[in-house]
């Protein structure tokens, strides 16, 4: 059985040990993290082993980023590349419960966590992470470091940009368009194209100044 080490001991590292531990897919080594206070302590039973820069010591042992951000999560695979971890060293988890269609693609560092569905010619980049519920339509596109919370929707034929967000219980509307970048609120309902880096909240979906929605987050 190959070995795993997961990068970050996060909630996400939590879901997907629970995710490799049914699938019995790999042998998890443990987990990778900055934070020194989990150094040398066991999370749900696999021990945190040191900083993510150790990762190059375990030579023999597929790595899977566990980061919800899709910036961060990305801002760790540069780092990784910077240390030598080639794009053929990282897992893609699929949890048991997913069914993927022949004429589907996963791309390397995806995380597809508990009944997602992809219905059928569905292209998930790299580094995608999608939560419990999701559900991809026919002919969606999703670039390399997006990220679907829990029950998000895509219509048929919908783009999604790099490292785009999408929060609980969205949906996109078939045949529209996500921006790289662009976040989408909890329960927000998609019906045209969102452009780059904008948050768009609502029913319908509707832009935010995300300045000022920072500061009155920041005042509650």
């Amino acid at each position: 059985m190959s070995e795993l080490l997961l990068i970050a001991a996060s909630g996400l590292g939590r879901e997907v040990l629970v995710s490799v531990r049914s699938s019995g897919q790999y042998d998890i080594v443990g987990f990778l993290d900055d934070n020194e206070e989990l150094c040398g302590i066991d999370v749900d039973g696999a021990p945190v082993l040191g900083p993510i820069s150790d990762a190059p010591k375990y030579k023999h042992a597929f790595v899977l980023v566990c980061i919800g951000s899709g910036r961060a999560r990305k801002a760790v695979v540069d780092r990784l590349t910077a240390m030598g971890i080639s794009a053929t060293r990282y897992a893609t988890v699929i949890d048991p419960s997913v069914r993927t269609p022949e004429e589907s693609r996963v791309g390397r560092g995806s995380i597809l966590l508990q009944n997602v569905t992809l219905t059928a010619s569905v292209t998930l980049g790299s580094h995608v992470v999608a939560m419990p519920g999701v559900t991809f339509t026919h002919d969606d596109d999703v670039a390399d470091f997006a990220t679907f919370d829990a029950g998000a929707s895509l219509g048929g034929g919908v783009r999604i940009g790099r490292a785009a967000y999408l929060g609980m219980n969205s949906s996109v509307r078939e045949r529209t368009s996500i921006g790289a970048y662009a976040t989408i609120g909890m329960g927000a309902a998609v019906l045209s194209n969102v452009p780059e880096g904008e948050t768009w909240v609502g029913v319908p979906a509707h832009p935010i100044d995300r300045d000022r929605f920072d500061r009155m987050a920041a005042a509650q």
